[in-house]
Formats: structure tokens, C-alpha cells, sequence
């Protein structure tokens, strides 16, 4: 059996009783949870690392941690993590695990990791974090948020350049945040291991660059999951009191109503219920109903011999003649066009020893060339009168 102790990290046995502690204590549960696992995480293990992470904003609160009235600058470079805290927030409900029947509970979630993630954004829009076209986005987000989309056009090549964009921006924003941390110089200032704290505000501001362009994917996706759930539940909404009817009828229609079942087991379907299916000649089930209804399809032979003699026969149907004697049936029934091709267009060459023949045709053109000098083209009933 596989050992499904949780761990340390998410027993909340400890109380940290600073904000860097709290903080650190989430942020080592984040990176466990986000780790594949078998069995996979629960839901109520990841809310509870969710809660972690909103202790961190009370207890920020408390400090009056961020204020409106202050600038970046006036932000300490241990502070800067403390800004993720919501992108955090979101990104955990986004990927909280929920069953299919729980359209109802999965809506709200997703309501929920959409405000962390639009408070992630107005709070960096406050310090002046926000790019130019990140600004953009986040104004459009505030007049429809529901149908936001990274996209405004509706033209799939356009659509498809932002995409590439966005990808490429996305590939930049990681590389420099991956060079960043990699530098030797980075590291926390705090710790005593000689960070560099100019090289750890870049990177820090950095990461969060690269959280912002993520949260707004997030939300476009989250829109679109919101749709389709929102659909599905007012679609079971309105089957709801047709199917706990349970009277047989489907979808609330009367006329599709089941006929009720004949107790005798006789029907008139060509397919049989799966439960009748069993109920062959192979497995022993009778021919005829006691009243004389046939139960099942059979065939009337002359004797047993008759019937014994397709036993071992091949079970489709042996040809009768070959591919000659069926072609020579149907030419002489008219079915074989013959010609056609390139012969078809050879007209053949006339024989100046009939003279009947040549007669026959030139009196033919003649008498064609008199009908058009008498009617001409053109000519005829043009008022269309009967």
C-alpha cells in the first residue's frame, strides 16, 4: 500500500509567528503540491496551502505591508515576493482538482482564482509593474471581464500572429529569468550568502514580468472554462425535472414516451434490449411464447438433415458463377456500355459504292438547310403565347 502520509509541510503543525515564515512555509508547500504525485492531490490539500497564502495577506495587511501612496522604489527588495502572493493564489484554484458532477463548486473556483488573479494585476498596475500592452489588456479586461480574450480580433490569422507573439514574449521573459538565477551573484541578501541585491531585485522584478504575462492567459483560459461550464449547467438545469421523472420519457416530450414492456418478452424491435441478447438459439431460450408469439428469428427447414448439412458450411454466401459467366449475363442484359474512348470519336469513312446511303444523306442535309432559310434563328413565339 502506498504510503499517503501528508507531509510536514502541509500538516500546518507549526505556527510561524513572522510573515517571512508564513511565507516560506507556503511557498515550500506551493512547490510540493505542484509536484505529480500518485495518488494525486486532493482538493482540500491544495486549499490548504491556498490558506497559507492568504494568511500571508492578512498578516501583510496588518503590517500595512503595500500601500497606494508608495512608489516601486519604495518597496525593499525582500518584499518583492510578497507581490506574487495572489498570482500564487489564482494559479493554485486554476489547477485545483474536481470531479465532473461538481460544475456548481468548480464555477465558483474559478470566480475565485479570476479575482486573485485581477488583484495580482491592479496591484502591480499600482507600482507601475505593468508594460504598456499588459496595461492595455488589463483595461480591456475591466470592460467585459467575462469574455476576455488576449485577442480582440476575430481573424484566425490574426489570432494566430498574437499567439506566435505571446509565445515568443512568454520564451524571452523565461530565458531571462532563468539567466538571472543562474548568475553567481544571485541569492538572498538576508541569509547571509552574499546576494547581490541589484542582481536580486532584477530578478525578482523579472519573475514577476513573467507572472504577469501568465496571468493574463489565465484568465482567457478560465473564461473559456467558465463558458463551457456555465453551458453544461444550464443545460442539466433545464433535463433536470425530465430526467428525475422517471416515467420513461425523454427529454420532457410525451410522444417519446417507452411503450411499457410486454410481460410475455415479445417485441416487435428488430434489436433487442442488451439483456435480451443472451437469450439465442445458443444459449437455450424458446422459439415461441407459450401463447405462440415467436420470441426470436428462425428458419423453417424441410428436415434435420437439411439443417445439418450447413453446420460446416462457411458462414457467408459461396458464388454461384464465375466472373465470366457474370459478365457474359450482363452484356446480354444490356449492362456493358461497349466503346466509348477514342474510337468513339472516329467517324467512319463512307462507302462511295453505296449510293442509296449517299442519297439518303444528302437529301437529309437539304432538306436541313431549307427548315433554317424558313425559319430563321431567333424567330418563333418570342411573346410565348399558347
Amino acid at each position: 500500500m502506498a504510503d499517503q502520509t501528508p507531509a510536514p509541510s502541509l500538516s500546518g503543525d507549526l505556527q510561524p509567528d513572522s510573515l517571512k515564515d508564513q511565507f516560506l512555509q507556503a511557498e515550500k508547500a506551493r512547490i510540493e503540491i505542484q509536484t505529480p504525485r500518485l495518488p494525486p492531490w486532493t482538493p482540500e490539500e491544495v486549499s490548504r496551502v491556498v490558506s497559507m497564502y492568504r494568511m500571508c495577506l492578512a498578516m501583510g495587511d496588518n503590517l500595512s505591508l503595500f500601500s497606494p501612496n508608495e512608489t516601486l522604489d519604495d518597496i525593499s527588495t525582500s518584499d518583492l515576493p510578497y507581490l506574487q502572493t495572489k498570482y500564487h493564489i489564482g494559479k493554485l484554484l486554476s489547477g485545483m482538482p474536481f470531479q465532473p458532477g461538481e460544475t456548481t463548486s468548480r464555477i465558483a473556483v474559478i470566480r475565485d482564482a479570476k479575482e486573485s488573479f485581477v488583484g495580482f494585476l491592479e496591484q502591480l498596475d499600482s507600482y507601475g509593474l505593468l508594460a504598456p500592452a499588459h496595461k492595455k489588456l488589463l483595461e480591456r479586461y475591466g470592460e467585459d471581464p467575462d469574455n476576455f480574450s488576449m485577442v480582440a480580433s476575430k481573424d484566425p490569422a490574426s489570432r494566430r500572429d498574437v499567439k506566435i507573439a505571446s509565445f515568443k514574449t512568454e520564451k524571452e521573459l523565461r530565458a531571462k529569468m532563468e539567466f538571472l538565477r543562474n548568475r553567481p551573484g544571485y541569492g538572498d541578501p538576508e541569509s547571509g550568502e552574499g546576494g547581490d541585491e541589484e542582481i536580486v531585485r532584477e530578478t525578482q522584478l523579472a519573475t514577476i514580468a513573467f507572472q504577469t504575462h501568465l496571468a493574463f492567459q489565465e484568465l482567457e483560459s478560465l473564461n473559456e472554462e467558465l463558458a463551457m461550464l456555465s453551458h453544461a449547467e444550464a443545460t442539466q438545469r433545464q433535463a433536470g425535472p425530465a430526467n428525475g421523472a422517471a416515467a420513461g420519457v425523454r427529454g420532457g416530450d410525451p410522444s417519446r414516451e417507452r411503450p411499457p414492456e410486454d410481460p410475455s418478452g415479445y417485441s416487435d424491435r428488430l434489436d433487442l434490449p442488451l439483456r435480451q441478447m443472451g437469450r439465442g438459439i445458443g444459449a437455450g431460450g424458446p422459439l415461441l411464447s407459450k401463447q405462440g408469439k415467436p420470441l426470436q428469428p428462425f428458419t423453417l427447414v424441410g428436415s434435420r438433415q437439411e439443417l445439418a448439412k450447413g453446420v460446416f458450411r462457411p458462414g457467408h454466401n459461396l458464388p454461384t458463377m464465375s466472373i465470366d459467366e457474370y459478365l457474359e449475363e450482363e452484356r446480354r442484359r444490356g449492362g456493358i456500355i461497349e466503346g466509348g474512348g477514342e474510337a468513339s470519336g472516329q467517324r467512319p469513312e463512307p462507302d462511295e459504292d453505296n449510293i442509296e446511303k449517299a442519297d439518303a444523306e444528302t437529301m437529309k442535309a437539304r432538306e436541313w438547310d431549307e427548315f433554317t432559310e424558313a425559319n430563321a434563328r431567333g424567330s418563333g413565339n418570342t411573346l410565348n403565347r399558347g
